[in-house]
């Protein structure tokens, strides 16, 4: 398989990497970054997966979030994702900031033209994730998922879909109810048509409320209460509720004067870190 670095930084100690590589799945080349800490150069170490959200890339986490220096402190592997395919040549596919480019949403698209490239999950689970594996001092049994926003929703539906994979989960500000947001609406309606039972399948309430306790170690979730998106598109209450109805433990903490931004997200990065490190070392 052929990787490309494209560049390469010492940070805290450790290494923060860029890839380029030709995915599969995807059919097109994706990016992704990872921040190696040092205890990586002694064997493998917990991976901590972070997918961001709308108008985001590969770059945006690690450049923002402010992890490394815990991840360096706590021995984690993080690595990020690009939010879409690039270059997929679908007419309109740039036209929208919450379709197509980075807009993603981490689900496999069944609809045309969005089905030959708009495979996200599977390139998540199925590629992106073993190859890590192979190539990076990760190790397999200890791996975690977190994101904000649309990443947020895509960290919880693949934790739920997935929990083989996943052993931590958090998230920031996600959208925790997609089929009942206008963000969520549009993409699965385009990427998976007009049947709301194939929007519920990638929907983190509507997984939840199907479920009994499937994620033994909780849920950390952080969400600002000045987030202008909260009351339309995030809707954090309906998560709430279908864990509550699961009997899933959740830590829903709501801060105020908190926005959807990166200095929010930064200013409990170290929170959702360690909480990872607990789970994943545990």
């Amino acid at each position: 398989m052929s990787l490309t670095v494209l560049s390469e930084h010492r940070c805290f100690g450790g290494v923060q990497r860029f890839y380029q590589h030709a995915s599969v799945e995807i059919g097109l080349p994706m990016k992704f970054s990872v921040f190696l800490p040092p205890q990586a150069e002694h064997g493998p170490v917990p991976v901590l997966f972070y997918l961001a959200g709308l108008t985001c890339n590969e770059e945006t986490f690690m450049i923002k979030g402010g992890a490394q220096r815990i991840a360096a402190e706590l021995g984690i592997l993080l690595v990020a994702p690009d939010t879409s395919p690039r270059g997929a040549g679908i007419a309109g596919e740039s036209d929208s900031w919450d379709l197509g480019v980075a807009a993603g949403f981490y689900l496999d698209a069944s609809e045309a033209p969005w089905r030959r490239h708009y495979r996200m999950e599977s390139y998540l689970t199925q590629e992106l994730l073993p190859l890590v594996l192979q190539v990076l001092p990760a190790q397999g049994e200890r791996v975690g998922i977190f994101g904000h926003s649309m990443g947020g929703h895509g960290a919880l539906t693949l934790a739920l879909r997935h929990p083989d994979l996943y052993r931590s989960v958090s998230a920031f500000a996600p959208i925790a109810a997609a089929s009942q947001c206008p963000w969520g609406q549009k993409a699965l309606s385009n990427y998976l048509g007009n049947e709301r039972s194939s929007w519920e399948q990638h929907d983190a309430s509507a997984l939840m409320r199907t479920m009994q306790s499937p994620l033994p170690q909780g849920i950390l979730i952080d969400q600002g209460l000045d987030d202008k998106f909260l009351t339309e598109q995030l809707l954090p209450q309906e998560f709430e509720a279908a864990c509550a109805q699961a009997g899933q433990v959740l830590q829903l903490r709501r801060h105020a004067g908190y926005d959807h931004g990166y200095y929010f997200i930064a200013s409990f990065m170290e929170d959702h870190l360690r909480f990872h490190h607990r789970n994943l070392t545990s």
